[in-house]
């Protein structure tokens, strides 16, 4: 018995003094590794050890943010481009180079500029979502815009929302038919400028009751919209003999209208409807939510129709003008 322990001790010890050596052999093997030999001088110098994180995908700045920008709409495309180079323009510096006071310098330039604090905002958040972009991808080794704190921003959408006369006037001033047809649509559906110019006759179905559109929105999504009888009649009104594939709404030349058409459509209907306000295309989208929201819509129902990935953004309408407040509450 006392023999058959030993044997078992003694092959313990000899599996651990293996071990041992198996381990002395690895980090001899790492050390020899580590240590890089100068031929020159037979020097032995010890030389840190790069560990690859992940794949370096992009080879200069340029690169990086078009890497950045991909897949995203032609118009966040312009201005976050255009945010990225005005960055780097005034910095002087590869994105590699820069560092935590160089954006809050530039954020402290920002402050003092003319530019309303939506767009301040949206600046610095392009520039620390490019510089988060670059540490994924293997750009850059660090995010030095992480801390950068980003400027709060007042809320001020009850200033963009017009009431419903406002709405009416608009459309009902409008001279040209495809020009109102574009006001109601824009209103009644609660599109987005580019989902209105992107729109093709085959986007469009009757249905026994009035009829239903097909947007490809923002995200790539697309999403249904019921039209009323009165809405569908007038959009409908404008086909005469046109093919499925032609645009809903076309320009003067070949093709769909381009957005900026609109704008300008969009601001003349406003200033015939005495509207003293710089009114854009969304304010009509504005409108729809509140309104809707007004009228007793559920919340869900105009999240779907507006195309909302959240409800929380369909929400802030609800806040923007509420319907009852504790103040009336009070004995004043």
């Amino acid at each position: 018995m006392w023999l058959k322990s030993a044997h078992v001790s003694s092959m313990f010890c000899k599996k651990g003094a293996d071990m041992l050596d198996q381990n002395c052999t690895n980090l001899r093997t790492i050390s020899a590794i580590i240590m890089h030999s100068n031929e020159s001088s037979n020097e032995v110098t010890a030389q840190p050890v790069q560990v690859e994180v992940s794949r370096r995908e992009a080879d200069s700045d340029e690169q990086l943010i078009e890497l950045w920008l991909h897949g995203r709409s032609r118009h966040t495309q312009r201005a976050y481009r255009s945010d990225a180079e005005r960055f780097l323009g005034e910095c002087g510096k590869d994105l590699g180079q820069v560092t935590l006071s160089d954006l809050q310098r530039f954020a402290d330039q920002l402050e003092k500029s003319e530019l309303y604090p939506a767009s301040r905002h949206r600046r610095l958040s392009a520039i620390k979502s490019l510089m988060a972009f670059g540490l994924r991808i293997g750009y850059l080794s660090f995010d030095v815009a992480r801390p950068l704190k980003l400027p709060g921003i007042r809320e001020r959408l009850s200033e963009r929302i017009l009431d419903e006369g406002a709405v009416q006037r608009m459309i009902a001033h409008e001279p040209h038919p495809r020009n109102r047809a574009m006001l109601l649509l824009l209103y009644a559906a609660g599109l987005r400028v580019s989902e209105l110019c992107g729109l093709t006759w085959n986007d469009l179905e009757k249905r026994i009751d009035g009829g239903q559109i097909s947007v490809f929105g923002k995200g790539e999504k697309t999403r249904a919209i019921l039209l009323p009888p009165a809405v569908w009649a007038v959009i409908a009104s404008l086909r005469d003999d046109a093919p499925n594939t032609a645009p809903v709404f076309s320009s003067r030349k070949v093709g769909h209208l381009d957005p900026s058409q609109v704008w300008r459509i969009v601001r003349r209907a406003a200033e015939r409807a005495e509207i003293d306000k710089d009114v854009s295309c969304h304010w009509l989208r504005h409108a729809h939510a509140s309104h809707a929201l007004d009228r007793g819509a559920p919340i869900s129902l105009v999240q779907a129709t507006l195309g909302h990935a959240s409800i929380a953004t369909t929400g802030r309408y609800l806040h923007a003008r509420p319907s009852d407040s504790s103040a009336n509450y009070l004995s004043l």
